[in-house]
């Protein structure tokens, strides 16, 4: 039997349709631009997103970003503060954010030949301390409606992410070329799909148990590193619909967001599931950036979702993560194509003339607009394959009609609003995202997140920060009448805050204690440990996460 309520986030599966035709417009277009710029070479290799973010906000973003490990060594690696370009130290290797260091010097001498690995190491505990639901892969005997268990307790959950990276220009003398291979050991339980029932889980790094191949790719630049394509299979929460200052928050909503995660098969390709993409990127300034990618909508390939319009999907995998594609090694290329664009301008306000012709800074900002569009099909909310009303009484089938094409349109602010001085660590900057889409082929239309960071907030603790942020997820109306239909409770807006403080307490190791509180988990669906009809009543989370590079 598988979860009444809602799977977390990043752990959807639905039926597609073949993605071929989608594909071949990426790849069109990615053969334009090579065909264009082949003739410059890049000098270098261009800056990871997290990085030129990094830069064009002024360092105060957190030093860690939250949206998956990946994600996490990038940023450690972009906190660092910049060597001075010379011949004499250009091959110089600081090893000092690794726990490791430079054993015997390996290190430092693959490095020399462009050969980098790390290995990042992620570790959590929570604890529910009131609310939340029993559940059947918890082994409570609550189910059934007999009272018992509990949706309280404790719960661990764990990464280890290695990584291989080749700098093909160290190697063999081929300008602009990163090679990229990553694993995932996935060890622990998913406290928010044991106990919580919310929409996305409470850590973005909650997921299947599972041994697992994670990104494989090749990216080339070209015209001086004003562009680059990535090819290969690809994780694109590491670069898209990213909130920098967002980032900083464990809960899974401030990374990859609550629409994708839910309404797309499999979350789409977000951590831990990777797709085959093709993604370009072109930077003709340092204030705008345009990006574009074309991936497969659903890395497992897998038929059924896990809602309740699809009986739930598999009972054995409730996220449905390994079902078909437990090693990571499947290479979906035959459902649906997810085409996803991003725009975005760096910008400063409140820069001053100081009367010699020299414009002082002003504080920096980051604007991102985007939107994607999913050529799958999709199960509707409101009608069954013949037309009658879902789950209602006149329902005589229980099988949903399905609906091509599937969208989503975005839009990010990342703004610092207080800083003492241009030099200074210490600043304060907010964030909003907002979501929205369709509602008869889709869990959630709404959603927003928004909160505000204090950077360095005691004096010595430069790389340390200190946030609040908020959000909310609004059912569609398809969700809605489908509860109506079928007689259950009607799911509402879900909200959840949420008050961390991120450490550095060593140049290696990052820990951060975290509060969330949740009212109306999933929108208040039904606590099935109660003897009686009653939601899933308000969760106060408690955590604390530990990053270690080593």
């Amino acid at each position: 039997m598988a979860s009444p309520f809602p799977a977390p986030a990043s752990k959807r599966r639905h039926l597609t349709t073949n993605w071929r035709s989608g594909l071949l417009t990426g790849l069109c277009t990615s053969a334009l631009f090579l065909g264009w710029s082949s003739a410059a070479r890049a000098d270098g290799l261009p800056q990871s997103q997290i990085a030129q973010d990094r830069a064009r906000l002024g360092n105060s973003t957190p030093l860690i970003n939250q949206t998956d490990p990946a994600t996490v060594r990038e940023s450690m690696a972009a906190a660092e503060p910049p060597k001075a370009d010379s011949a004499d130290n250009k091959d110089d290797f600081d090893a000092s954010d690794k726990l490791l260091g430079d054993p015997w010097g390996a290190r430092s001498w693959l490095a020399k030949h462009g050969i980098t690995i790390d290995i990042q190491e992620v570790d959590e505990l929570w604890g529910n301390a009131t609310g939340g639901t029993p559940s059947q892969a918890d082994g409570n005997a609550a189910w059934g409606g007999d009272g018992h268990g509990s949706g309280t307790g404790a719960a661990y959950d764990g990464v280890t992410m290695p990584t291989l990276q080749i700098d093909t220009e160290k190697l063999f003398g081929l300008h602009g070329g990163l090679f990229n291979v990553s694993a995932l050991q996935i060890r622990g339980r998913s406290m928010s799909q044991d106990h919580l029932g919310v929409f996305n889980p409470a850590s973005g790094f909650e997921a299947d148990r599972s041994t697992r191949l994670f990104e494989l790719w090749y990216q080339q630049s070209f015209l001086h590193d004003k562009l680059d394509i990535k090819i290969g299979q690809q994780d694109l929460d590491t670069e898209f619909l990213i909130s920098d200052y967002g980032a900083l928050y464990l809960n899974s909503n401030f990374g990859w967001p609550m629409a994708p995660s839910v309404n797309l098969y499999a979350g789409g390709p977000s951590w831990p599931l990777a797709s085959p993409a093709v993604r370009i990127r072109y930077r003709p300034t340092d204030d705008f950036t345009f990006m574009f990618a074309a991936a497969d909508d659903n890395p497992p390939g897998n038929k059924n979702n896990s809602f309740g319009i699809q009986n739930g999907g598999n009972s054995a995998d409730p996220t449905n993560q390994n079902t078909n594609n437990e090693n990571g090694a499947n290479f979906n290329m035959g459902t649906g194509a997810l085409l996803i664009t991003e725009l975005q301008y760096a910008t400063s306000i409140g820069g001053s003339d100081d009367g010699h012709g020299h414009k002082t800074e002003g504080l920096p900002g980051v604007y991102k607009l985007g939107g994607y569009y999913d050529t799958a099909r999709f199960p509707s909310y409101l009608r069954n394959n013949m037309g009658q009303p879902l789950g209602s009484s006149s329902d005589t089938t229980g099988i949903p009609k399905w609906k091509r094409g599937n969208w989503m349109v975005y839009g990010i602010i990342d703004q610092m609003v207080w800083r003492p001085s241009a030099d200074s660590p210490q600043s304060l900057g907010v964030f909003a995202r907002v979501t929205g889409n369709g509602g008869d082929r889709n869990l959630i239309s709404f959603a927003v997140d928004a909160g505000v960071n204090l950077k360095a907030p005691f004096k010595g603790r430069d790389n340390d920060t200190l946030g609040l942020g908020w959000g909310i997820g609004r059912p569609t109306y398809g969700q809605r009448q489908y509860d109506r239909n079928s007689g259950s409770i009607v799911q509402r807006n879900e909200n959840h805050i949420e008050l961390t403080y991120q450490a550095q307490v060593m140049p290696w190791w990052v820990i951060q204690p975290d509060f969330q509180y949740v009212w109306r988990p999933g929108g208040g669906v039904q606590d099935y440990g109660s003897s009686h009809l009653r939601r899933v009543r308000d969760e106060a989370i408690f955590g604390l996460h530990s990053s270690i590079n080593f």
